[in-house]
């Protein structure tokens, strides 16, 4: 499995994230309490002080990314995930990848150049839902990536169906969350909060039925086979 293309983005995203924190650092007063969480208005209602709000994400992306890097080597089903390699690439590229536009936001915010953070969010997120979606139905059964319900996990039709099914549903959402970041945050945090638990019942809900009905699953009683 080549994780390369993966580190790459990994360290360059963590980089930018400490140049940045290093360009605001001689900015920042020592005292300063620094935006970190925002209300759906967009108006800022958390705050953190310097040291805690320029470091945290740059210490979460370094080790997000290395548990991420070293994670495949422990999966049982090796093989499968290992052909699911270019997924699992680009969806960990694009967590770390929104870790550093998040900490975009959070440094201009710390030097008075606020952005729209509403709409940062909204395309990163969606962005993230929609490049998730495209990638779901090329993935193979494995436990650390996917959808993973005792029906998945047992049956190969019911994985590669819901797998199919949910990932049409990530992009639709993924699709709602870029337009509704423009409309407003009440609006964007309804779409996404409904959308995921409309995706988690479907996806529940189907893969059981799938798998009812798959006369080479295995029963949910007993660990499956590797």
């Amino acid at each position: 499995m080549n994780l390369r293309p993966f580190a790459i983005v990994a360290v360059i995203s963590v980089v930018f994230m400490i140049v940045l924190s290093a360009w605001a650092w001689v900015q920042v007063p020592a005292d300063a309490q620094i935006p970190i969480h925002w209300a759906v208005d967009g108006t800022p209602n958390g705050y953190a002080p310097k040291p805690f709000a320029l470091l945290f994400m740059p210490v979460l992306g370094a080790v997000l990314g290395a548990l991420l890097y070293v994670l495949p080597r422990f999966e049982p089903r090796s093989q499968n995930l290992a052909r699911s390699g270019s997924a699992y690439v680009q969806v960990c590229s694009g967590v770390v990848i929104v870790l550093a536009v998040s900490q975009l936001a959070i440094v201009l915010a710390a030097v008075g150049q606020p952005l729209p953070i509403n709409l940062v969010v909204g395309l990163a997120v969606g962005g993230l839902f929609v490049v998730l979606g495209n990638v779901l139905g090329k993935v193979r059964s494995n436990f650390i990536f996917g959808v993973r319900t005792p029906w998945t996990l047992t049956s190969d039709l019911a994985w590669n169906r819901t797998h199919r099914l949910v990932g049409r549903l990530f992009v639709i959402l993924g699709l709602a969350i870029l337009v509704s970041a423009v409309v407003g945050g009440e609006v964007m945090l309804a779409v996404i909060l409904g959308g995921v638990v409309v995706i988690i019942v479907v996806a529940f809900g189907y893969s059981y039925r799938v798998w009812k009905a798959d006369p080479d699953k295995q029963s949910t009683g007993r660990s499956p086979a590797a």
